[in-house]
């Protein structure tokens, strides 16, 4: 039976991976801000054959509550065998330019608040000499563009971040996996058009829990996006900064 922690559990994509690890009897700790909606999913995740589902409300930029929370998920579950880091906002580019207050609010949800529960989690993970560490990080943070780098700039951070983690711990026995979906139908993209770049989160869930069965390092989903941001990050810098993306 798998342990399974899950931060950012009532986004789409986190809700989706928690569903199908419930098939699979898991015992699953879900946390995230909304109380009311965390309670319904681990209610829903029983009836779907999970062998535990707790909870614990936490907003995952209060930093001084991580602590606290690994150890609400370890005293839960007996340990923890995977960790999936699914929190995160999808701000507005106009709005973030035009503000600093709110483009380091954006890299603190998306970017710092991410590498301290990665920080942690590898940690705990490196102690007790096991464990998947999967974080949700984006194509976007691939390559600066013109049309959300704010979102890009911290999803690169975490990129990087987890890149450099998972050399420190790949002798240790601990996995680390960067998640890149590109453009996923959740409320989050609610007000965007869609068409066929287009995954739904059952689909990228899908391609997070068989990569970390896989052990795999970094994950494109869908896997075309591997060689659409192949393209898009050797584009010469001279002609790139002309387009409009």
């Amino acid at each position: 039976m798998q342990k399974i922690l899950i931060i950012g559990a009532t986004s789409a994509i986190a809700e989706a991976a928690a569903r199908q690890w419930a098939a699979r009897g898991a015992a699953l700790f879900l946390v995230a801000r909304n109380a009311a909606k965390l309670d319904a999913i681990a209610a829903d995740l029983i009836v779907r054959g999970a062998a535990k589902a707790g909870t614990r409300v936490m907003d995952a930029t209060d930093t001084a509550a991580h602590a606290a929370m690994l150890d609400a998920a370890v005293a839960a579950l007996g340990g923890i065998d995977v960790a999936l880091i699914a929190h995160g906002t999808l701000p507005d580019q106009q709005a973030c330019a035009a503000s600093v207050e709110l483009t380091l609010h954006e890299i603190d949800t998306n970017g710092l608040s991410v590498v301290a529960l990665a920080t942690r989690l590898a940690n705990l993970m490196e102690a007790q000499g096991s464990g998947s560490l999967a974080v949700i990080s984006s194509v976007a943070g691939d390559r600066g563009r013109q049309s959300n780098y704010v979102y890009g700039a911290a999803k690169g951070m975490v990129t990087r971040f987890l890149q450099g983690l998972r050399n420190r711990l790949a002798k240790k026995g601990v996995q680390v996996l960067t998640v890149k979906p590109g453009f996923v139908d959740t409320p989050m993209t609610a007000a965007f058009r869609k068409g066929a770049l287009w995954a739904k989160p059952e689909q990228v869930a899908r391609g997070i829990i068989a990569a970390i069965d896989r052990k795999k390092d970094e994950v494109y989903l869908p896997g075309f996006w591997r060689l659409i941001m192949l393209i898009i990050r050797h584009i010469p810098e001279r002609i790139f900064k002309k387009l409009s993306l």
